[in-house]
This record gives C-alpha cells, structure tokens and sequence, in this order.
C-alpha cells in the first residue's frame, strides 16, 4: 500500500507520530499486537481500510515460519 501511495517509510512514520523503528517493525511483521489508534493513523495516512493491509492468519504464524 505504501509503494501505491508513493510514501516511504519516513513519510508515513512521520504522518502517524511514531517512531521509524516501530513502524519498520510494524511493516516487517515484528510485532504481536498494534494500538487501534496506530492503526487507524496508519489507514488514514494511506488513505485505506485495514483490510488492505492486514492479513488474518488462522494459525497464527508469521511470514517467516
């Protein structure tokens, strides 16, 4: 969402009020739980719904295992 919107990761960090490195950790799938307000910071800043950029896996597991 973020390479269609033509926003780095500075941008939107900046657009949200959080920190580079939270948002770095939020965009590689480092972290297990997201405030309801980062989130909809996060959707507002890219002009989306959170469907589009969250994925429901029923097991559990990240991209990585």
């Amino acid at each position: 969402m973020m390479a269609r919107r033509h926003m780095s990761l500075n941008d939107l960090s900046d657009k949200v009020g959080i920190a580079n490195v939270n948002m770095s950790k939020i965009k590689n799938n480092k972290v297990n739980a997201i405030r309801f307000s980062t989130l909809a910071g996060i959707c507002e800043a890219l002009e989306c719904e959170p469907g589009d950029i969250l994925k429901y896996d029923p097991n559990g597991q990240s991209d990585e295992e």
